[in-house]
């Protein structure tokens, strides 16, 4: 189904969504080494760095989705495999740290808004997000960031779940392995959300060449 992107990505009504793109998680504190090589393989830190400062550029919001912990772990519940893998790190991004941190090529920049998280695995579910978003007169999300197996996948349906038309940046997102990650996007995600490249998205909007 052919979509008309320019009227989907409206500025007025459109907000970039990144998805723990963190330092302690594909950056140079990465705790999961395959994701953060998949990632600089991908060029996904770059491609979703032209994507954020085109959309600063046309008054599209940008928020980071991170997820982070209390050095205690209150409110964090050990309740999945990935979790239980994290919670054998117990200094690992702890909110305020050097890990936790969106990576720098993506900011944040004084307009942008973080969303934070201390629990499960995507952006939605118990948090302020919703409501943000909703304030802020959005109702489609541009999603980026790691992972297609379970993050950025989690936000698609989460945000449609929710009402929210959803464009994911194919070329700012990325999953290990890389031929999983193509089929989630082949036969999941498809069904969710459009897809378009980063340059398809910023071509989308006015004065972005």
């Amino acid at each position: 189904m052919a979509v008309d992107l320019a009227a989907l990505l409206a500025p007025e009504h459109t907000a970039v969504l990144t998805m723990e793109l963190q330092r302690g998680i594909v950056g140079d504190h990465g705790a999961i080494p395959e994701l953060a090589a998949e990632v600089a393989a991908r060029d996904v830190i770059t491609n979703t760095a032209r994507l954020v400062r085109a959309a600063r550029a046309t008054g599209v919001r940008v928020v980071h989705c991170t997820a982070e912990f209390r050095a205690d772990r209150a409110g964090s519940a050990v309740n999945a495999p990935l979790l239980a893998v994290l919670a054998k790190r117990p200094s690992h991004v702890v909110a305020g740290s050097p890990a936790a941190a969106v990576v720098p090529e993506l900011g944040p920049d004084d307009t942008d808004i973080v969303s934070s998280r201390l629990h499960g695995v995507s952006p939605f579910t118990g948090t302020e997000l919703d409501a943000l978003l909703r304030n802020l007169g959005v109702s489609t999300v541009v999603a980026t960031g790691v992972s297609v197996n379970l993050g950025v996948l989690g936000l698609a349906i989460e945000a449609v779940n929710l009402g929210y038309r959803v464009v994911v940046a194919t070329d700012a997102v990325c999953g290990v392995p890389r031929d999983y990650a193509q089929a989630v996007m082949d036969n999941t995600i498809a069904l969710v959300a459009a897809r378009a490249t980063v340059d398809e998205i910023t071509h989308a909007w006015p004065g972005v060449t």
